[in-house]
């Protein structure tokens, strides 16, 4: 099987380690990946600010990347979401486009969702000895519908103990241009998101997207709180190569 990968702004910028752990992971169950070089930000935030036209112009660059690719996966449910509920909107008007749009939509994937429902792994053999609590982001979990996904590759993680976050549904307050244009309002959201984690007494939190990781990771660094922040693929990569070090 082939797969393209769609690494996204944070991850390319910032995170560059999920990306990797995220192709590593593919590599064993036999996935070739590759990485069209001429990928660029899908344009969400743009889209969400109302400059369409500049939206218009990344969704173009980013079908055209990936117009010959068989599989398009990534590791962030927003940027998947992206793709899939408004790249069509940006086409509407434009049938040849909105016909790569919606092909591009119906063959990309957020990282858990296409190993649990393409690949069939929901085990990936990793041993992860801490106490974990979750963060299911926003656009993940009410774009994509990702729910069952993560939580069964966690639940096959052996030697972790997840721990439930309270109000996990609640937003972290990052929302892209949301966290710029009221960042009064997104600060007192992260902080009481913190403070739900740090409830929780977990060594680690994970989540699926790195907007929302970057967000909470800072807010608990600031306070000077040792919680490991981390991407899945990141925890199940680790996990996996624990256990074949042995």
């Amino acid at each position: 099987m082939k797969v393209s990968l769609f690494i996204t702004c944070l991850s390319d910028a910032i995170y560059p380690r999920v990306g990797e752990a995220m192709a590593r992971l593919l590599a064993k169950y036999g996935v070739a990946v590759d990485f069209p070089a001429s990928q660029t930000c899908c344009g969400q935030p743009a889209f969400n600010s109302g400059y369409w036209d500049e939206a218009r112009a990344s969704a173009k660059t980013l079908i055209e990347a990936f117009d010959d690719s068989d599989f398009v996966v990534s590791p962030s449910g927003s940027c998947t979401g992206m793709i899939h509920h408004y790249f069509p909107k940006l086409f509407e008007n434009d049938p040849a486009l909105l016909a790569k749009a919606n092909a591009l939509a119906a063959k990309t994937y957020e990282f858990t969702q296409f190993l649990v429902q393409v690949l069939g792994v929901e085990d990936v053999g990793a041993s992860f000895p801490h106490k974990v609590t979750y963060h299911p982001s926003c656009h993940g979990s009410r774009l994509l519908g990702i729910k069952n996904e993560p939580a069964t590759l966690m639940a096959n993680v052996r030697g972790m103990e997840l721990v439930p976050l309270p109000f996990a549904e609640d937003c972290c307050g990052f929302g892209g241009t949301f966290a710029v244009k009221m960042c009064d309002i997104s600060g007192a959201m992260v902080s009481e998101k913190a403070d739900h984690v740090l409830e929780t007494e977990a060594e680690v939190l994970v989540g699926l997207d790195m907007g929302c990781m970057m967000n909470i990771a800072g807010n608990l660094r600031y306070r000077g709180k040792p919680v490991r922040v981390m991407h899945l693929a990141e925890l199940l990569y680790e996990g996996v190569s624990a256990v074949e070090s042995r």
